[in-house]
């Protein structure tokens, strides 16, 4: 009998969250704001069709993008997140623990991180180290960690430009931080001795910590914001996505890296190697309930969508190469649910 009363309460609350879901008309989308313009445009261009309203897209951060999607299932929780990296084992277990269970991953393409500064700034040009010295909370100084003294970039190496060290960037909740720290500081760091000398701990906190000084400035999640920032202050550098970068020609200019500029070309081919993956996240539980979804993941895996003429490229989206499209093109159009990540 409590069996019997306990599935019929399980299959109760199913029911009520389904019929829940139902009173929504509109997909409704959260997460990065590195893909929030793509998911915009897919959405502007699916709502054209006609058949069904335009999906809700919300910049939230890819970190907090996550925490709403994973709340739960039902109405009052979006149906998908975007993300500039890919989603974490703790925030696939989050997921679960909330009956979100079925989980499709679709890589949409690729993206650069680039350090960018106005137009009329000075011509920024690179090595990761170099940036891991201006941003980094400790540096080496005679042979031991100090808390950065660098004022200036040309303190750092006589060849930078003489400008103070200031830099916009995203919040830790960023998957454009984290992508930033793993691409750009942890690798910047390898090429101190003092740093590589230490434990796996002790190197970490070295590699990862930005400082606090007022060198670096959280800017938050809009994007859009650090470019008006550093049209403002043309003293200033600001970390954000390529496309970004893309659509604000006119206004802010990208830093040559390793001695390669941030260009659509140099991204795909791989040899600007400061790019990551960007994802989308679908709840497969609302399809069938939220009216739209497989609709809405055909137009975002259309090749006039995201390939490499696409509308999205436009936008300053890397197209994946052909068999990595097809492929999640694949897993979008079936709904596969995702292995939990390793």
């Amino acid at each position: 009998m409590n069996k019997t009363l306990l599935l019929a309460a399980v299959a109760a609350l199913s029911l009520s969250a389904a019929s829940a879901a139902s009173a929504r008309d509109q997909i409704q989308i959260v997460g990065s704001s590195t893909v929030f313009p793509f998911t915009t445009t897919v959405a502007e261009n699916f709502a054209k069709t006609g058949s069904f309203k335009a999906p809700v897209v919300e910049s939230t951060g890819t970190g907090g993008g996550m925490k709403l999607f994973c709340a739960g299932v039902g109405e009052q929780h979006p149906d998908m997140t975007g993300a500039s990296r890919a989603m974490k084992s703790s925030e696939f277990e989050d997921c679960a623990k909330n009956g979100v269970t079925e989980i499709v991953e679709i890589k949409i393409g690729y993206d650069g991180i680039v350090l960018a500064n106005a137009k009329n700034g000075p011509e920024f040009n690179l090595t990761k180290a170099q940036i891991w010295m201006a941003l980094a909370k400790q540096v080496p100084v005679d042979g031991k960690l100090v808390d950065n003294p660098y004022k200036k970039w040309n303190e750092i190496d006589a060849s930078l430009p003489n400008e103070p060290i200031v830099v916009y960037g995203p919040p830790p909740t960023s998957g454009t931080r984290d992508a930033f720290v793993e691409l750009v500081m942890d690798k910047g760091c390898e090429a101190s001795p003092v740093v590589e000398a230490l434990d796996k701990d002790a190197k970490k906190a070295a590699c990862q910590t930005v400082r606090e000084d007022g060198a670096f400035i959280e800017a938050g999640e809009n994007d859009t914001l650090i470019v008006q920032k550093l049209e403002a202050d043309p003293e200033a550098a600001g970390i954000f996505g390529f496309s970004f970068l893309d659509q604000n020609g006119d206004k802010v200019k990208g830093a040559v890296v390793d001695g390669k500029a941030p260009t659509y070309e140099a991204i795909a081919d791989g040899s600007y190697k400061v790019s990551r993956p960007l994802f989308l996240y679908v709840k497969k539980a609302h399809v069938g309930v939220i009216p739209g979804i497989p609709e809405f993941l055909v137009e975002y895996t259309s090749e006039r969508a995201w390939g490499p003429d696409g509308y999205l490229a436009d936008k300053g989206l890397i197209a994946m190469p052909d068999e990595e499209r097809k492929s999640f093109g694949e897993a979008a159009t079936g709904l596969t649910a995702m292995m939990a990540p390793k």
